[in-house]
């Protein structure tokens, strides 16, 4: 945020000592300003359509009105503002919920004062990005800027690893479900069309696939998407799953493929696609398709081989370095590979260091319960969140360089 920008918050608690305790500590963050105060849910959802607030902090329970129904309101009313919840127990239940309803932020209470303002600070940001976006897509105020107003198209985000096993579809799933639990209307699509593996690692099942959608890509409408669509139970969150056998795979080409995606950004915010490792034709369509390419490795030699390959393939083919953002996953701090000496062998930043946690993903894969749902405050969900929140930013980034540079171009400058 510029140095001129203040975070506009309103308290939102039932028990006078805690609303004045927290405006007290706030009060002496320079970055902030108290825009208000409310002792239940439906006095914030008022107090909030006035002063628009960036960040809300939330107790999650209030009478007249709970903390997470008041803030599916108000994400409905003003989109770009964040939630942060406060909750005496810190029970993941709540915690699912809270996010389901498109919170931003929890934490215990009564909250640590640190940890309550790196919140707020982090909120800002993202209710800053999401308000510029909003003016760029013209969205109206009352309409998520998540989602589609007006011509507006989403954006196309592959997940692409060119080894195998480096926990590509694990991440594209989990990025999904926080990008939508974030708010942003999203869609997850199998691109591995001969052995994509999204269905079981979400415990869904469908009778029509990805493939169904592919072969009549230049005759759809959003009725036969929604038709052919799998929607994960509990985030709703829309899948479109790889076919049931690896032969139908052949029943589909790049040109096809491709079609589809650009479709389906007429209807969702992210179109986030697992892909397969091998450079098929489908492959190679989806990242010529894709806005950005989140690239994986791991610190194994192997796979920073195969990405240093794939980055010199990138230059030659002109897909342009800034749409490729690089993860490193399963970061094993044991190993002297650390993400800055990937950086200086790949000369490439990596953008996100995700950890190694073999125990909660195997846990995930046994459930079919992505581990985003199980544990948001945990060293793993917070890299897939960070990374959620980066995808937004950087998007909103170019768009505003681009509103720049037409703006210069139109007056001579």
């Amino acid at each position: 945020m510029a140095s001129t920008d203040k975070i506009k918050v309103v308290i939102v608690d039932d028990i006078l000592e805690t609303r004045e305790t927290i405006r007290r500590a706030l009060q002496l963050e320079p970055s902030v300003e108290i825009v208000g105060v409310a002792r239940n849910g439906q006095e914030a959802i008022e107090l909030i359509h006035e002063s628009r607030p960036d960040v809300v902090i939330m107790d999650i329970n209030m009478p007249d009105m709970d903390g997470i129904t008041a803030t599916e309101a108000i994400r409905r009313k003003v989109p770009y503002t964040q939630v942060v919840i406060l909750s005496v127990q810190n029970d993941p239940g709540y915690m699912r919920r809270a996010m389901l309803a498109g919170a931003r932020d929890f934490l215990s209470k009564p909250p640590d004062i640190d940890e309550l303002i790196a919140a707020v600070k982090r909120a800002g940001a993202m209710a800053l990005e999401e308000k510029r976006s909003t003016i760029l897509t013209g969205t109206e105020s009352g309409t998520s800027s998540s989602g589609l107003g007006g011509t507006s198209k989403g954006k196309i985000i592959a997940i692409y690893g060119p080894k195998g096993g480096t926990g590509k579809t694990i991440l594209a799933t989990n990025l999904a479900i926080a990008l939508q639990i974030q708010g942003h209307k999203s869609i997850l699509v199998d691109g591995d069309l001969q052995f994509g593996d999204i269905a079981v690692i979400l415990n869904e099942r469908g009778k029509n696939s990805v493939v169904d959608l592919a072969i009549r890509a230049n005759e759809l409408d959003a009725e036969v998407v929604e038709g052919v669509v799998v929607t994960h139970r509990e985030t709703k969150l829309p899948i479109l799953v790889a076919p049931s056998k690896p032969e139908m795979a052949l029943q589909v080409n790049g040109e096809q493929f491709a079609t589809l995606l650009q479709f389906l950004t007429t209807l969702y915010r992210f179109v986030i696609v697992d892909t397969s490792s091998y450079l098929s034709d489908t492959t190679q369509a989806i990242l010529d398709t894709a806005d950005y390419i989140v690239l994986v490795t791991t610190q194994e030699l192997p796979s920073l081989k195969n990405v240093s390959l794939f980055l010199t393939l990138a230059d030659a083919s002109n897909i342009q370095r800034d749409r490729i953002i690089l993860i490193l996953n399963r970061y094993d701090k044991r190993i002297n590979l650390d993400a800055e000496r990937i950086n200086n062998s790949l000369k490439h930043p990596v953008e996100v260091v995700i950890p190694l946690d073999e125990r909660t993903v195997i846990q995930s894969i046994l459930k079919g319960r992505p581990f985003i749902l199980e544990d948001r405050s945990s060293a793993l969900s917070k890299a897939i969140l960070s990374l959620a929140e980066l995808i937004p930013r950087k998007i909103a980034q170019h768009e505003t360089s681009q509103e720049r540079e037409t703006v210069g171009k139109k007056w001579g400058v």
